[in-house]
This record gives structure tokens, C-alpha cells and sequence, in this order.
């Protein structure tokens, strides 16, 4: 990409997607356009073409989607699957009609199957069953790879797919049905410290470990591939660091300085007992992330309160 190429970032009011922004804006890239979903409905197929046809981005990056944590996913399946996969084909479709250079879809590590070899390999997708409980998301995410993957094939597109593992950070969904797992406990946490509770109640066993990826740095990550990676295999980011889900709470409960006792309810699921990703191939293109779990959740824990 040139600095004054024209680059459409597709989800720019998200917490990815205005990361994106952000990180293309500070390394001096002065062509940039967005549409809120108020202007461009990406689910609309004839919207879409015709913003395409008019505007002619040069480069993507899909950070726009339908997102949550496990209690959005188990009680929208329908609503994840089909609004990703319209989101998808529609702006891959047009993409290629109107010649788009590169294109870079983002996606996310509950892709891989629920049981597969630690840490994830690109080449573990689709070796096994998913985990049940965001599989709908997880499948619209898998077609979008496959999509960009035979529109390479097939028409010899520069189309890329990258898959982050679990994200935080600024401008990070705090609606506590809705949300993932780091703000979902900042929520929880403040709230019971504001209330004097003595007791906050937490999903599962606290023993899952997983992998979080600082949202500066996972559009860090994007803006290196965009300018780097051309090959049709998903790629992996990831900081190959992983944490219990008790051990995370404790975090941040000292961050936000909760005094109380921490329950966890064990009749609430789990989800992936271990997920952390094998980020060797972008990490040998000699890109590392920056920011440090806690640091970024001091960031994120700011960030809430200034939404207040």
C-alpha cells in the first residue's frame, strides 16, 4: 500500500475496526474511507455493490461483524451466522467486481476445533468438531477464509484472512450480556466495588487458559500483513502467552481494586478447556506485539471509566 492509496475499513466505529483507523492514520496513510452502518448496511447486497462501484477502495480491511462472548452466541446462533456470512459475501463479491488490490477479512480463534493440538496451527482447521457453544459464529468465520481462499484460486485475487486470538482494549463492548470475557469481569468488578458487594460470581471453573491480544496490537499486526503477507493461508496473531481464567480474574480485580471474594459457578460452561495459538509465522516475519496483559487491561479498565 501506498501512503495515498484508498483504503475502505469496513467496522471503523468497532473495537478492531477503529484500532485500524488509528494505526493507518499514525503511519501516515491519508486516504482513508468509512461508512457507519447507518450509511452502508453491508448486509445489503445492492448497497454494497453500489458503494463499491462508486467509491473504488484500492485495499479492505473486514473488521465489520457480528460479535459477543458465549452468552451472545449461544442465544443468537441464527443472528451470527447469517448477518457474518451476508457481511462476508457481499464485500468479497464486491471486491472482486470492482478490482479491489488486497482485501483482508479478520476472524477469530474459535475457528479451530474444541480439542486439537496446543499451541493452534493454521493447519489444524477443520480437523475436528468445533466447540459448540460459538460454533455458528465460528462457521460463518471458516466460510469467509474458504471464500477468500478460492477467489484466489479461482480468479487470482490477493484476498488475506487473519485470525487473532481472543481481543481487548479500547472501544471494547462493556454490555455485560454481551460481551467477552475481559470486559465482562471490569464490568462485573467495578460494579461490585461502586455496590460494596462482597461476593462477584464468575462463569465456569476458572481453569481454562487462554491467549488475549491487545486490540493496538492486533491492528499493528493488520497493517504489517496488509503491506507483507500475500500468501492464501490464514495467518495467525497471537502473543503466544496464556492465563487462567481465575488467574485473569485476579488481575483484574486489583486493577480496578475490588476488595471482595471471587465464586465461580460450576454449573456454568467452561467453553475450550486451552486455547492459545501457534503465531510462529508472523512472529518469523519479525513481527512481536508490544503491549503486556496488564498494561493493556489498565488501558481497557481507563477506557470504561471514561464511558461512564
Amino acid at each position: 500500500m501506498d501512503k495515498d492509496s484508498k483504503i475502505y475499513v469496513a467496522g471503523h466505529t468497532g473495537m478492531v475496526g477503529s484500532s485500524i483507523l488509528r494505526d493507518l492514520t499514525k503511519k501516515g496513510y491519508n486516504n482513508i474511507i468509512v461508512r457507519t452502518h447507518a450509511e452502508l448496511d453491508l448486509m445489503n447486497q445492492s448497497a454494497t455493490e453500489t458503494f463499491f462501484k462508486t467509491e473504488k477502495p484500492e485495499y479492505v480491511f473486514l473488521a465489520a461483524a457480528k460479535v459477543g462472548g458465549i452468552i451472545a452466541n449461544k442465544t443468537y446462533p441464527a443472528e451470527f451466522i447469517t448477518q457474518n456470512l451476508l457481511i462476508e459475501c457481499n464485500v468479497i463479491k464486491s471486491s472482486y467486481m470492482n478490482k479491489v488490490k488486497k482485501l483482508m477479512i479478520l476472524g477469530s480463534s474459535c475457528i479451530y476445533p474444541k480439542v486439537c493440538p496446543q499451541p493452534i496451527k493454521e493447519k489444524s482447521l477443520l480437523t475436528a468438531p468445533l466447540e459448540t457453544s460459538n460454533e455458528a459464529y465460528a462457521i460463518a468465520k471458516i466460510a469467509g477464509i474458504k471464500m477468500c481462499q478460492h477467489y484466489n484460486t479461482q480468479y487470482g485475487t490477493n484476498y488475506i484472512s487473519v485470525m487473532p486470538s481472543s481481543i481487548y482494549g479500547l472501544n471494547d463492548n462493556y454490555d455485560i450480556n454481551n460481551s467477552h470475557v475481559i470486559p465482562a469481569l471490569i464490568v462485573k468488578m467495578h460494579t461490585a466495588k461502586t455496590e460494596n458487594k462482597p461476593i462477584v460470581e464468575l462463569w465456569g471453573s476458572g481453569t481454562p487458559l487462554r491467549e488475549f491480544l491487545y486490540v493496538d496490537d492486533l491492528a499493528n499486526a493488520c497493517t504489517f500483513l496488509m503491506e507483507t503477507y500475500e500468501d492464501s493461508e490464514h495467518i495467525n496473531i497471537g502473543t503466544g502467552n496464556e492465563i487462567s481464567i481465575k488467574d485473569l480474574a485476579e488481575i483484574v480485580k486489583n486493577i480496578v481494586g475490588y476488595q471482595g471474594e471471587l465464586v465461580f459457578d460450576l454449573s456454568k460452561p467452561d467453553g475450550t478447556l486451552r486455547k492459545v495459538l501457534d503465531h510462529s509465522k508472523i512472529s518469523n516475519m519479525g513481527w512481536k506485539p508490544k503491549i503486556e496483559l496488564r498494561e493493556g487491561i489498565i488501558n481497557a479498565y481507563h477506557d470504561y471509566l471514561n464511558k461512564l
